[in-house]
């Protein structure tokens, strides 16, 4: 059984946790927004790919965090991605991003099977 000051601490130790998630999620879509000033010339697209992968791994471990499964992540972006499809989105009607997406995805999970 965990006492009572264990618990404390395991409760602080998230707390701190999720504060510094939340401050390296900031830093590090500021680093995006600032590369993307210079725009996405051949030097840049490394710094954007390193911070979009971060914004995206540090969503996930906010998530965690915060009680939310990676799978529930996942199922809420599939069913974005289905809906964006449907709806005609914008990013999808000129550019097929979401089925593009939607099609790594499946790849992906096809892969880990």
């Amino acid at each position: 059984m965990v006492n009572r000051k264990e618990a404390d601490i395991d409760i602080t130790r998230n707390i701190k946790i999720i504060e510094w998630l939340k401050s390296q999620l900031l830093t590090d879509i500021a680093v995006l927004f600032r590369s993307l000033v210079s725009g996405v010339k051949e030097e840049v697209r490394d710094v954007i790919a390193d911070s979009v992968s971060n914004v995206i791994i540090i969503s996930y471990l906010l998530a965690k965090r915060l009680g939310i499964t990676y799978n529930t992540i996942e199922m809420k972006m599939e069913k974005k991605i289905r809906l964006g499809i449907i709806e005609q989105h914008d990013v999808e009607k000129y550019y097929g991003d979401l089925s593009e997406l939607s099609h790594h995805m499946d790849l992906n999970r096809i892969k880990e099977n």
